[in-house]
């Protein structure tokens, strides 16, 4: 992806001054590291009259892939080249306005300790982006720069070239020219609206995501007329940060009407501790409801399959009626962390006599967890691509055939709930399915029938009227007719 700045100057006032406001040498052509690539900044003209520093970023794939979100469901071939096969290396997108903000700090913070004068003055500046994804279309664009005091030139590029009937593609080339902004300004301004009219991040949303938009958009964001669509995309449509972001923007607004301060506004209520009980996290509702549930079924020798970083293994420590627990993971790594969580290492013989730690794939059948009243396959099954399921199916139904078997998996009709969660992305980046109420219930109905179990279905977490629970949970419990040892079964047959 490209951008170029440019400026023109005098003899008195040469436009390579550019170069010292950037603090980027126009007779050099540097390179710098960022986390998805490499950003290349060149001047391709330099001189008193006119001088443009061109950014390229070149984005690499595979690194975009494992360090951001997972986008659309695991398993489907489609969703899983889209991941490599997309516009994010070409089109102009927040991972631009990261090697902006990257590359360019001081002279977005309009500090130049070189030309201190120039840093604080307008200049001629007319800036390109060849592609830029424009959700809106031009229409947007111009609603979004020219409040700005842009000249807005937003050419919509066709689809292909070749076969004009079929239309424009989303994508614009962008051309703003102004003689009334400082570089700094400039900056700040593409630094917010080039991922709002992207529309998607490629990175996780956090709450500190509110005080760099406020920083960026200082001077100019309070008076916006589209302050409220600036700053529901900006945060990637999180209505809480953006919520705490559009009021903290109204007290600014205020403060400037009042020539006032922002604390001087903002002193209606005194500070005191925060008084709001914070709620229950999902995970540990979900914990609370797998012990609840192993305690209704009496079991005290429990299997913990998938067991993570020990968790859940914790838990039920706490409670002397689970004499023997063990835990189990592919990971060794996973273990180990599990190991010093328990402090394995200083637990009392007694207590340490309560738990094993082992490692082992669900996907092969076990003679080491035979035996055991009870088997947790908590938020387990959708780490496995699914022609695994059956293996783990028999591994733990047909080959382990613990009493009790608890499987929780998240109910993927309730991820419309989740204000941070994009339209079609799973919750996890290693989730390979997530299944709706009717898939799951479908999937444990027959898994029961051909083992021998009876299911039920529980909640966890607020069990929403349209969409259910976050976390749902199958209950298998043995027949009866299935739950006598071998030896009495083939006594009776004989």
């Amino acid at each position: 992806m490209f951008l170029t700045i440019t400026t023109t100057g005098t003899p008195e006032r040469p436009a390579t001054d550019l170069g010292y406001l950037l603090h980027k040498h126009p007779d050099k052509a540097q390179a710098f590291s960022t986390s998805y690539g490499k950003a290349h900044v060149l001047y391709p003209e330099a001189d008193a009259e006119r001088c443009t520093a061109a950014l390229l970023l070149e984005v690499d794939a595979v690194a975009l892939v494992r360090r951001g979100k997972a986008k659309g469901r695991g398993g489907a071939p489609d969703a899983a080249l889209a991941q490599y096969v997309n516009d994010r290396p070409y089109a102009a997108s927040s991972l631009l306005a990261v090697a902006l903000s990257n590359v360019f700090s001081s002279a977005m913070r309009g500090v130049c300790n070189a030309r201190p004068e120039r840093a604080a003055q307008p200049l001629p500046l007319r800036v390109e982006v060849p592609a830029l994804p424009a959700r809106g279309g031009p229409d947007l664009v111009r609603r979004l720069f020219e409040p700005l005091r842009w000249t807005v030139t937003a050419e919509p590029v066709a689809l292909d070239a070749e076969f004009p009937e079929w239309g424009d593609s989303r994508y614009v080339h962008l051309v703003l020219e102004s003689e009334t902004l400082t570089l700094a300004e400039a900056l700040r301004h593409l630094y917010v609206l080039l991922p709002v009219l992207d529309d998607a991040k490629h990175y996780w949303v956090a709450p500190d995501e509110v005080d760099k938009l406020l920083r960026a958009g200082e001077g100019w964001l309070p008076e916006h007329p589209e302050q409220k669509l600036i700053t529901s995309r900006y945060l990637s449509r999180r209505w809480s940060l953006t919520r705490q972001a559009m009021e903290r923007l109204e007290l600014v607004r205020l403060a400037e009407t009042d020539d006032s301060e922002v604390e001087e506004i903002d002193n209606a209520v005194e500070a005191e501790a925060e008084t709001e009980e914070k709620p229950t996290p999902l995970a540990v509702q979900r914990r609370d409801a797998i012990v609840a549930a192993l305690q209704e079924s009496g079991a005290a020798r429990v299997l913990d399959l998938g067991c993570g970083q020990g968790q859940l293994v914790q838990a039920l420590l706490k409670d002397v009626r689970f004499t023997e627990i063990v835990g189990v993971d592919v990971s060794m790594r996973a273990l180990t962390i599990a190991s010093r969580r328990l402090k394995l290492d200083r637990m009392g013989e007694r207590q340490a006599s309560r738990v094993t730690l082992l490692q082992g794939s669900l996907a092969y059948t076990d003679t080491r967890l035979k035996g055991y009243d009870a088997a947790v396959l908590s938020e387990v099954i959708e780490h496995l691509d699914l022609p695994r399921l059956p293996a783990l199916e028999y591994a733990v139904f047909g080959s382990a055939r613990p009493r009790t078997v608890l499987v929780t998996t998240p109910n993927v009709e309730y991820n419309v709930r989740w204000e941070s969660l994009p339209a079609g992305h799973v919750r996890h980046g290693d989730h390979r399915f997530e299944w709706t109420r009717e898939e799951f219930r479908t999937w444990a109905a027959a898994v029961a029938e051909r083992h021998g179990y009876d299911v039920e279905f529980r909640p966890v977490g607020p069990d929403d009227p349209e969409v259910g629970p976050p976390t749902q949970m199958a209950v298998f419990v043995m027949s009866t007719a299935d739950s006598r040892n071998p030896n009495e079964k083939e006594a009776k047959a004989a």
